[in-house]
């Protein structure tokens, strides 16, 4: 079983609450996750969410949902772990293509390099899941990474799980430290990755990573949500 099929096999089995989207005309926004309905200093995993416990991982979950710098987040940390959790999600990419998170990422994995499996780890990330049966071989996963030396846009295939496929959305350490907003076109990425139009993805996973480096690492991710075309 890989890292990732463990989780698909989860979410299709059982209940996991989804996030609902609005028929297209009724919405410009689908609001993913903004921890404002979470418990403030709530630890582990969050409500609504569930915990995937990857093959050699020693997954810690060690979460928090934090008020700091005047907005509510999701403190993610890892020390040698490798933690990830998911829910189901329902989104029009037609209407509603554009996803677009807030992070801050404290410290960045030492010595991480997505590109060799010895080292294949990364700060918070965010991952966009199309489950498809069986889904070891036909699962599709989008994953999209600060990294500390790639530069911003490369795609890297992952070293551990075929149907994984990272984006640097972010590259470099001047901005570690601050709030930034990211924003990306779910249907381009994979058109750009798989040379087809997509599906609507199913789920939604935020992963963070230090198992095979044995290092540190700390994020903050503010509100996840999805937005119209013309935003």
């Amino acid at each position: 079983m890989t890292r990732w099929t463990g989780l698909l096999l989860a979410l299709a089995i059982f209940g996991v609450p989804a996030v609902l989207a609005a028929p297209p005309s009724a919405t410009d926004i689908v609001l993913v996750e903004d921890w404002t309905r979470q418990p403030l200093d709530s630890r582990g995993v969050p409500d609504t969410w569930t915990a995937h416990e990857t093959i050699g991982g020693n997954p810690v979950y060690d979460f928090a949902v934090v008020e700091i710098d005047g907005r509510r987040a999701l403190q993610m940390r890892s020390n040698g772990d490798h933690s990830t959790i998911a829910k189901k999600l329902s989104v029009d990419l037609k209407a509603t293509p554009w996803l677009e998170w807030e992070w801050k990422v404290v410290a960045l994995p030492d010595r991480a390099d997505i590109r060799h499996r010895e080292t294949s780890d990364a700060a918070a990330h965010v991952f966009m899941v199309w489950p498809r049966w069986p889904p070891a071989f036909r699962s599709s996963l989008i994953g999209y990474i600060w990294d500390a030396n790639l530069p911003v846009g490369s795609v890297h295939k992952s070293q551990k799980t075929g149907t994984v496929t990272f984006i640097v959305v972010r590259a470099g350490k001047a901005a570690l430290g601050q709030w930034v907003t990211e924003r990306r076109n779910v249907r381009d990425d994979y058109r750009m990755v798989y040379g087809e139009d997509p599906e609507d993805p199913a789920v939604i996973a935020l992963s963070i990573d230090t198992n095979d480096t044995r290092s540190w690492s700390e994020s903050l991710l503010g509100p996840i949500r999805f937005r119209r075309g013309d935003h």
